[in-house]
């Protein structure tokens, strides 16, 4: 299955955010075809005089996809993937690999042998496809309850596919991320926006919701085929009695249903916790739908890990992975 996160323009757009490259490896063989993309990221700290480099997927989603196999073959397909990426690793100097496997498409199972595999929490998915009245049946009663109240009471949506001006958008979004005190990693410049329209444009949907004429939450979603995800959103704090945000999510499915979309993935929270207060607010919108979102973790390059690890002083047994990445404040530092 293709997705958006798998496309050469997606992870174009966050080579300046990951501060690096995006590459994709393709691997050919008489039993399948693995198609690998990945952002090639220098590290800033030399051995030797020599520079080395690590992967992360692309903000959101990704990993090593098969094309095709042979049946009953993906297993000696995956071995000789894996052992021909360690070939191209070592070529390359790359040390680890750190990814963000695709929930919906779970190509996380392929994969488990190759790369140290964890689930880490689920995420939510609204399906379109099986139920004639989707919200009736994925919207919780609470949810349908306040969309009710907030129409009956003027709130409007509109909807624009392949938008040309956010600039109304990233107004409310900055806002939102001020008001839940956001990573600045969340906070998109100018630049990216401005790159948004222009490599993904035909793929980008702007849902808004309106009161009295006046923009009062918005939120901008990928569609892909029969894919479609939310992307970025945000609200007006002064307009939460007119539940803005679920609006959204209810102009969204409305929309995804009358033109073909078979699951609208909503993603999952902010931490790994059941109880995340983002995730449960999620769910009101895919009471019936859930994916488990797996990461992978790899050493490339056991030896330079190590030397990396000991020159800046980190436990490799840290939680955070590559662990010579966990003191970014040192990374300026050089052997």
């Amino acid at each position: 299955m293709k997705d958006i996160y798998f496309e050469e323009n997606y992870g174009r757009l966050f080579e300046k955010i990951e501060n690096g490259v995006f590459q994709v490896f393709n691997f050919q063989h008489k039993f399948g075809a693995v198609k690998h993309s990945f952002i090639k990221r220098e590290i800033p700290v030399q051995i030797e005089g020599q520079v080395y480099y690590d992967l992360v997927t692309p903000y959101g989603y990704g990993g090593p996809q098969i094309l095709h196999c042979e049946e009953w073959r993906t297993f000696d397909l995956i071995n000789a993937f894996e052992a021909a990426f360690q070939q191209y690793c070592t070529e390359q100097r790359i040390v680890s690999e750190f990814i963000r496997f695709h929930p919906v498409l779970n190509n996380a199972e392929d994969f488990h042998t190759c790369y140290d595999v964890t689930q880490l929490r689920c995420t939510v998915g609204t399906n379109l496809k099986d139920y004639e009245q989707p919200v009736e049946m994925e919207f919780s009663k609470s949810a349908r309850k306040n969309i009710r109240q907030a129409l009956k009471a003027g709130v409007e949506y509109r909807v624009t596919m392949n938008p040309k001006d956010l600039t109304e958008f990233k107004k409310i979004y900055y806002a939102t991320m001020e008001r839940n005190h956001a990573d600045t990693y969340y906070f998109f410049g100018d630049e990216y926006f401005n790159n948004l329209i222009l490599l993904l444009g035909k793929n980008i949907l702007l849902v808004e919701v309106l009161y009295e004429g006046r923009v009062i939450g918005a939120g901008l979603n990928f569609v892909y085929e029969n894919f479609a995800h939310t992307h970025l959103s945000g609200t007006l704090s002064e307009f939460h009695c007119f539940s803005p945000a679920s609006i959204l999510n209810y102009a969204l499915a409305l929309w995804g249903k009358e033109h073909g979309i078979d699951l609208i993935h909503g993603g999952g929270g902010r931490t790994n916790s059941p109880e995340d207060n983002l995730y449960i607010f999620k769910k009101q919108f895919g009471r019936q739908t859930a994916f488990k979102f797996y990461t992978g973790r790899k050493i490339w390059n056991e030896k330079i890990y190590q030397e990396l690890c000991a020159c800046l002083d980190v436990k490799e047994e840290t939680e955070f992975f590559p662990a010579y990445r966990s003191k970014s404040n040192v990374l300026s530092k050089s052997l």
